[in-house]
């Protein structure tokens, strides 16, 4: 569960308030039952775990990052463990209620908290679960939440294939961070699922649709889509070849520097052999400050943006 940055559990901080974070998970399992309650508890248990140098590391890695109350990874990795253990019995139904009102609260940790509650729920109530995944990738604004909600997202796909169309839909999103979270989900697949997520079918369904978003202008796009053939390597490393062999000879064909980008990120996870070739054949191509995206998924969407497509909608009440 990529929560945030990892901090050393030796850390003193980390040592000294690990049986705090314990307990207030707890005490929100037992307020599961009252999603407000709950979501007030945690709040204010937060704040007491709260470490304004760890809050000051979370602006540095990620610039943007919205409002945070810092506290580090392995407390708030412990408070969700004793929260699992309380509520190992309560329905999908309770879970999603306190997720839905989690979603909704101002500081991130509680929305990475939620996303845990997702990662559970959505192999016993999928529907409503990717309701909520739906949304959270929405209203996301930072790496670290997206890359956090790529857990639920992948562990979903892994229990339902046809789910593949989830992102295949976010490929066109106007957003950055919808587009990231395609990448993400991927990277994330062979772990969140190691058996489903590494089965040979995963390579058909995720290189078509990374193709679609390869030549993403976006900075965090890109590292995503490295990010996600790198992992695909460990599914099928020839099929992930081949598909950046095709990607690599369009860079250099094109002089494609938003795409030579994601295939050199690749480069160390590939045969050396093969890494080299790819090395040589981009050698020279840049990316150029402005140039634009060159992804067909992008060309895609500028062709339907006057209907006003990807644009925030209202939310409908979790049904």
């Amino acid at each position: 569960m990529r929560i945030a940055p990892v901090a050393p559990a030796r850390h003193p901080i980390v040592a000294a308030r690990l049986p705090t974070a314990a307990a207030l998970g707890t005490k929100l399992g037992e307020l599961v039952q009252d999603p407000a309650a709950l979501a007030t508890r945690l709040r204010s248990g937060l704040a007491a775990l709260a470490d304004p140098e760890h809050l000051d590391h979370q602006r540095l890695v990620a610039p943007g990052i919205g409002l945070t109350h810092g506290v580090r990874s392995p407390l708030l990795k412990a408070a969700v463990r004793a929260f699992e253990a309380v509520t190992r019995r309560d329905s999908p139904s309770a879970l999603l209620s306190v997720a839905d009102r989690l979603l909704r609260e101002l500081e991130l940790e509680a929305r990475w908290f939620a996303f845990r509650i997702l990662e559970r729920t959505v192999r016993t109530d999928p529907e409503r679960t990717w309701q909520l995944i739906r949304r959270a990738g929405r209203e996301a604004a930072d790496w670290i939440t997206v890359d956090t909600l790529a857990h639920p997202a992948a562990s979903g796909i892994a229990a339902e294939p046809y789910r593949w169309a989830e992102l295949e839909q976010l490929v066109y999103a106007p957003s950055p961070w919808e587009r990231r979270l395609v990448g993400a989900t991927i990277a994330t697949l062979p772990f969140a699922d190691r058996s489903a997520g590494r089965a040979p079918t995963v390579t058909g369904h995720a290189l078509p649709i990374l193709g679609m978003l390869i030549g993403d202008a976006d900075p965090d796009v890109q590292k995503a889509l490295a990010w996600a053939y790198r992992s695909l390597t460990i599914v099928d490393r020839g099929a992930t070849t081949a598909a950046l062999e095709r990607e690599a000879e369009t860079a250099r064909r094109t002089g494609d520097g938003h795409r030579a980008r994601v295939v050199r990120d690749v480069l160390p996870k590939l045969h050396p052999r093969d890494a080299a070739r790819l090395r040589a054949s981009l050698a020279g191509i840049r990316r150029r400050a402005g140039d634009p995206s060159t992804a067909t998924a992008a060309a895609t969407a500028a062709r339907f943006a006057d209907l006003g497509l990807g644009h925030l909608m209202p939310e409908p009440p979790l049904t």
